[in-house]
Formats: C-alpha cells, sequence, structure tokens
C-alpha cells in the first residue's frame, strides 16, 4: 500500500509533469521561456503558502498529522524556486554572466528575488532533522526566514509584473492572513490566554 507521504510527493510533483509535458507539446504559447519563469516561480510561492498555512490548519483542526507535510511542502518551494533560477541563468540567458549583470543592474526586482531564494535555500539546507539537532534553540530563529523570504518573492512578483495583478494581490491577501494568524497567536500566548 502507497503511504500518504508517497502520495503527497507525487502531488507534489504533478506541476512539474504537467509543465513538461507543455514543453514536449510546445503547449507554453508565444513566450515559452517567460511562461516557464512564471509558471515554475508561481508554484515556488504557492509551496512557501502552502508550508505557512500548516500551522493555522493544525491550530484550527486540532490535526497534528499536517505537520509532516510542512518540510515536504518546503522542499518543494526550494525545488521549485531552484527551476525557476536555473531556467534563467541555462535557458533565458546562456550563463551569460555578462548579460546576467546587465539585467541585475537594470531590473532590481531581481535582486529580490535573489534575496528570497538565498533564505529558502538556508530554510532546505537545514531542514533535515540532523540539522534541527545540531543547530537547536537556533533552529527555530532561522526557520522563521520564512516570513522575510515570503515579503521577498511578493516584491518579486509584483515588481516584474507589467499588467495583471489578481495573482499577487491573491498571495499578499492570502500570505497577510497567514501572518496575521500568527500574531494573533503570538498576542494570545503573550497575554497568557493559551
Amino acid at each position: 500500500m502507497v503511504s500518504k507521504s508517497t502520495i503527497a510527493l507525487i502531488a507534489c510533483c504533478l506541476p512539474l509533469l504537467l509543465l513538461g509535458i507543455d514543453i514536449a507539446t510546445d503547449n507554453l504559447g508565444g513566450n515559452p521561456i517567460e511562461s516557464l519563469h512564471i509558471r515554475l516561480g508561481d508554484w515556488s510561492l504557492r509551496f512557501l503558502c502552502l508550508t505557512l498555512a500548516i500551522t493555522p490548519i493544525q491550530a484550527i483542526s486540532k490535526w497534528r498529522g499536517m505537520a509532516t507535510y510542512r518540510q515536504l511542502f518546503g522542499l518543494c518551494s526550494f525545488a521549485y524556486a531552484s527551476l525557476h533560477l536555473l531556467v534563467y541563468l541555462l535557458v533565458d540567458n546562456s550563463l551569460n554572466w555578462r548579460l546576467i549583470w546587465i539585467d541585475l543592474l537594470e531590473s532590481p526586482y531581481i535582486w529580490f528575488g535573489v534575496l528570497c531564494f538565498l533564505l529558502v535555500t538556508t530554510l532546505a539546507i537545514t531542514s533535515p532533522k540532523y540539522a534541527k539537532k545540531k543547530l537547536g534553540k537556533y533552529w527555530k530563529k532561522i526557520h522563521r526566514l520564512i516570513y522575510p523570504a515570503c515579503v521577498f518573492a511578493l516584491i518579486h512578483y509584483f515588481w516584474q509584473l507589467k499588467g495583471n495583478l489578481i495573482q499577487p494581490i491573491f498571495y499578499t491577501a492570502l500570505i497577510g492572513l497567514l501572518m496575521l494568524f500568527r500574531v494573533l497567536a503570538w498576542l494570545k500566548r503573550k497575554r497568557g490566554l493559551v
């Protein structure tokens, strides 16, 4: 029998499979490179949101089983962000560092993407159990980097768009609600109501 974790992993890989099918069938639209960027970036942000959503879901439902998936969703966010970056470096710019440097100077939104990627990479590196054990009390502090990572991801998303802002506004509202939940839970604990 297939485990729940295996099913979750397969579900997390489905967007990549669908993207691969679209690449194979030349179904990425008029600007395939831009489409690749957007879809991979979107999925990285979605998994970041799912990671953040675990705590509120657990608190509301009282189901502790969700914690098992936090690491998986976080690592998926890192994986999709890595692919997003690789498409930019390899497909978009063919590792032409001069072009990449010019792009970095002319497009400040890229810096926010870089900052987000560095934070998500830090979270991915420190996510295994042995890292948690080694870092001790610092592990939790390091994993609070998910909050600035979300902010940088949203700035990166908003700033690079030239038209439709519906999706970034949706993600901003969603992340805002997930952060608000944490602030309210923290205030409740501070006042000794829990």
